[in-house]
């Protein structure tokens, strides 16, 4: 049954407002044709991105949003939040437009209703007003339902997409290079914020530990400025780096850099060698 009977109120019988739902199945699967004319004239921007859609993620919109309404009439709650969760997941795989989503959902909602109305018509069931709020409630919750379980499933995917590509991002924003068994370079292009110099401080150690690296070369020619701050963690990845018992050597410092350093006065000569360029540090130090 899709809704429940209601058999009394106020001590007066009230019409059984229960719907057959094997005879809506077959009265959608019959009318499919129609309904999906409903629903694309009902969706107006999502029926000309249909096959674009449907080559991006391969997703059958229509397909799909018959396989909901039939969930939703025969009340499978699980299979449900399972549909949802997996498009959800689909919709943020190949990054399409929520909107898309959003008004597709509403679209099926309304189209839903105006076949039940059809259906109510054509076998003559006679819903009384309190069986009409309950298959109301019913069904609109389960449409409710699959869009929250959407949204979060969308959300929690692209949540961790995002947080592998920062790990991406962190990994090539300092990357430690072995020149010999126990000499790597680490090259540091573009500007340096105080995430990037903890990122900085987290990495060198952490390689110095697992490479055993004895001598580190840090690069700082592609690095046009240097506020007082990031100068003041770079000293500490010196620092940390000397108590790991392995030693720096600084390359490729620009003027602007050792202006701020100047004026802050701050030198690097107690914790690292300086060289003009990696090459001379390369020439110089490794290969002499």
């Amino acid at each position: 049954m899709l809704i429940e009977s209601i058999h009394q109120k106020r001590g007066k019988d009230i019409v059984n407002t229960a719907y057959d739902v094997d005879a809506l199945k077959d009265f959608l699967i019959e009318n499919r044709p129609e309904f999906e004319e409903k629903l694309l004239s009902e969706a107006v921007n999502v029926r000309d991105k249909i096959d674009d859609i449907h080559s991006i993620g391969n997703i059958n919109l229509l397909e799909n949003a018959h396989r909901l309404i039939l969930y939703v009439i025969e009340e499978k709650e699980e299979e449900v939040i399972d549909f949802a969760k997996q498009e959800g997941k689909i919709w943020a795989k190949f990054q399409m437009t929520l909107a898309f989503k959003l008004e597709w959902l509403h679209a099926i909602r309304r189209t839903l209703w105006i076949f039940l109305h059809k259906f109510e018509t054509k076998y003559n069931y006679q819903t009384s007003r309190d069986g009409f709020y309950i298959l109301e409630s019913r069904i609109n919750n389960q449409v409710d339902q699959f869009l929250n379980c959407f949204f979060i499933s969308y959300s929690d995917y692209k949540d961790r997409l995002i947080e592998e590509q920062n790990k991406i991002v962190e990994h090539l924003s300092v990357p430690i290079i072995p020149v010999t068994a126990k000499t790597c370079v680490l090259p540091l292009i573009g500007p340096i914020d105080e995430n990037r110099a903890r990122i900085i401080m987290e990495k060198v150690l952490t390689e110095i530990s697992a490479l055993k690296i004895q001598t580190l070369i840090i690069d700082l020619s592609g690095v046009a400025e240097m506020e007082p701050d990031v100068i003041d963690r770079l000293k500490k990845v010196m620092d940390g780096t000397f108590m790991m018992g392995c030693k720096v050597i600084i390359s490729g410092l620009r003027p602007e850099v050792v202006k701020n350093m100047i004026q802050l006065g701050v030198t690097f000569d107690t914790q690292a060698e300086v060289f003009a360029s990696m090459e001379q540090a390369l020439k110089g130090y490794i290969f002499e």
